[in-house]
């Protein structure tokens, strides 16, 4: 079956753990998270760098949920935050999802946290961690 939108090239064999044959193999498998092509992942990751609030990176966190079926967690680390680095920020495994993409959506991330410390106390605070 041939969808009908672009989908994500194939990785070269042995390259990446996408389990892309798994995704094939199964009639019942959900495929929207093909439909993340490298140059949407692109625009992905400038928008995530780009965001300025909290709600707006929670937003950004359903919206991965709804149209590519792929659930993005952020909380704080099991030791103690200082930078950015101290959160525990993982898109969940699953078959089709590039490993490059694992590591670029949480990078862009990062990044946002840096650059707006604010967003960081927000989760901070929504996990009561800050009373």
């Amino acid at each position: 079956m041939v969808p009908d939108f672009p989908i994500r090239k194939l990785c070269p064999p042995g390259a990446c753990d996408c389990d892309l044959d798994l995704l094939t193999a199964d009639p019942q498998a959900d495929r929207r998270v093909l439909r993340l092509t490298r140059d949407e992942e692109r625009k992905l990751v400038e928008r995530i760098a780009a965001i300025a609030s909290h709600a707006e990176l929670m937003r950004i966190g359903v919206r991965l949920e709804e149209q590519l079926g792929v659930r993005l967690t952020i909380a704080p680390g099991p030791n103690e935050v200082r930078t950015s680095r101290g959160f525990a920020i993982e898109l969940a495994r699953q078959p089709g999802l590039c490993r490059k993409t694992r590591q670029a959506i949480p990078a862009a991330i990062r990044r946002c946290l840096d650059a707006n410390p604010e967003i960081a106390f927000a989760i901070l605070n929504s996990h009561d961690l800050l009373g």
